[in-house]
């Protein structure tokens, strides 16, 4: 795709990688070039550098914008550690994160605002989005709220443990992960989005498991393998999303080394954005080790009323380094380094349809084992076999409720009823609704082991009267979430019936008579006189509409309804 003309997104660009990015992508002379950043300054010094550099470009072409994009866009400027003191963002946290996603939950998010509002052709992902989740260390919440549980069961107060486990919750990996690709695939949808490309990370710059750098941790650390969990988590998740035929053109570019460098200077060593100030502790008072160790200490020591000042090599987001740090790093046989420029060249190169061979999800789709040509040639084998079992003993092989969804079994015995009672397509097509609301209604109170088989797996049975439910002990829709009654409305019926209920309504009985109107007119659109590959759902796959096969009608409801095809072999 060229990016002349276009509007492009660059999350994080005002990070290392970022601010490389935005310079090859300004060489390209785009129409809109959205800088983000987490904070207001690094977004607004970066788009004034970028509007000096490109003048040519004019004074709107480059926009800042700022805030955290893993949060509701009310919270995005509050620093994390604020909103976890708090118990009010505390709960927003949890409920942004663990709730189904809804509309609500979708647009209050930052990211979904960001998005929808400048509507980008191309983003670029520089934002390390594993660092961001996994670095909240989890170890540390579980070993608080572990503590805190342990005094409770003392007789201590419960607050403090309601809090550390408020704490934890907020910081669960996996579920703050699926939420932020969840709202990425939904408002690039939404916005029309052409292209993502992701800058992710092996966690480790390139090493094994045997890396020396750690925290103060454990080697290897488990917070360093938490990071480099959440970025193959991360991979995982994208490379679906570029299996997925409405989504944008999905891929990923991760460097296994340290990146460096922005720029090489002398002055003060910062650490969370305030100098290091030096202290001393003279040796003729030292600490005595006689006793208890405390880590944090409430000792004065001498303040110099001076701060470290040193030559240091900034690295972006990955901080600062002394030289003796930079050169252990990237001795040989360590982490060693690649430059950001070089990272920004393949990310030019793989947006406008080059393959640098960088591309992980291109990868992955290589190196994946993909459906064969002997299972195929053996699948009619095995529905052969399957078939005469079938007939051999009496008993139709439709659903047991273990693939899943719900939805699944609900359609597979529909589909199963409207065989039994009217056994073709053009049968259902020449009957009224409501005649086959009452065949199948016969067929349920007359076949009570069909019946029982229906109820015993989880499928009710929601009888014409949308009142009366045919149902066992155990039900599958709607799904136990700690709430054990709920209030069947009109709307949560219908939502259920969806879901996971056989509906004999006569309103669902028009539904089916439409699904299979809309089957035969796609076998109509096709040529006669077209023999050739490029048809599927041909007459022949339909047996000339003399049966119904439960099994391919729901298929074809999954990839056409459902919008759930298959994008790639």
């Amino acid at each position: 795709m060229e990016i002349t003309g276009k509007t492009v997104l660059i999350i994080g660009g005002w990070g290392l990688v970022g601010s490389a990015v935005a310079r090859k992508v300004a060489a390209e002379k785009p129409r809109r070039v959205i800088i983000t950043s987490l904070l207001k300054h690094e977004a607004e010094e970066a788009v004034a550098s970028f509007r000096s550099e490109y003048p040519d470009l004019g004074e709107d072409c480059f926009v800042p914008w700022w805030g955290n994009i893993f949060v509701r866009n009310d919270l995005k400027d509050q620093r994390r550690e604020e909103m976890l003191q708090d118990e009010t963002y505390r709960r927003m946290l949890i409920d942004d994160m663990l709730e189904e996603l809804n509309d609500e939950v979708l647009r209050r998010s930052s990211l979904y605002q960001l998005v929808s509002t400048y509507k980008p052709d191309v983003i670029v992902d520089c934002v390390n989005s594993a660092t961001a989740i996994a670095y909240q260390d989890i170890f540390q919440g579980s070993r608080d709220v572990l503590r805190k549980l342990s005094e409770a069961k003392s007789g201590g107060s419960t607050s403090s443990l309601i809090e550390s486990t408020e704490k934890l919750l907020a910081t669960l990996y996996i579920p703050h992960l699926i939420r932020h690709v969840q709202i990425f695939y939904k408002v690039m949808h939404d916005a029309g989005t052409k292209i993502y490309v992701k800058i992710g990370t092996s966690g480790t710059g390139g090493m094994g498991l045997n890396i020396p750098y750690t925290h103060s941790e454990e080697r290897p650390s488990r917070v360093l393998l938490s990071k480099s969990s959440v970025a193959g988590a991360h991979t995982l998740l994208l490379f679906l999303m570029g299996r997925t035929p409405d989504a944008p053109i999905t891929k990923e570019v991760k460097p296994t080394a340290a990146i460096a460098w922005k720029r090489i200077a002398f002055g003060e060593i910062k650490k969370g954005g305030a100098p290091v100030q030096l202290e001393d502790c003279p040796p003729d008072s030292p600490v005595q080790l006689d006793g208890p160790f405390d880590i944090c200490t409430a000792r004065e020591f001498t303040k110099l009323g001076d701060t470290l000042k040193s030559v240091f090599i900034d690295t972006g987001e990955n901080g600062i380094f002394s030289r003796s740090e930079f050169e252990a790093i990237t001795t040989p046989g360590q982490m060693e380094f690649v430059t950001p420029e070089e990272i920004a060249e393949d990310v030019i190169y793989e947006i406008k349809g080059g393959n640098t061979g960088h591309d992980i999800i291109n990868a992955l789709d290589n190196a994946t084992l993909a459906p064969t040509y002997r299972a195929g040639f053996l699948l009619n084998s095995a529905l052969t076999q399957m078939r005469r079992l079938e007939r051999e003993h009496g008993t139709p092989s439709i659903a047991f409720e273990m693939l899943g969804p719900p939805r699944l079994s609900k359609l597979l015995y529909e589909a199963h009823l409207l065989k039994l009672a009217f056994e073709t397509m053009s049968s259902i097509l020449d009957a009224d609704p409501h005649a086959i609301s009452e065949a199948l209604v016969k067929i349920i109170k007359d076949n009570q082991r069909l019946r029982s088989e229906i109820i015993s797996i989880g499928i009710p049975i929601l009888m014409p009267d949308g009142k009366s439910l045919l149902r066992g002990s155990i039900v599958k829709i709607p799904p136990f979430r700690g709430e054990n009654t709920l209030e069947a409305t009109p709307e949560r019926i219908d939502h259920w019936t969806h879901e996971g209920w056989i509906d004999l309504r006569v309103s669902n009985m028009e539904r089916w008579q439409d699904r299979f109107r809309r089957i035969m007119a796609e076998v109509r659109s096709i040529p006669p006189s077209d023999t050739s590959s490029a048809f599927v759902h041909t007459a022949e796959y339909w047996d000339q509409f003399g049966s119904i096969d439960e099994g391919k009608i729901v298929g074809w409801i999954f990839i056409v309804e459902e919008k759930g095809r298959r994008m790639k072999a």
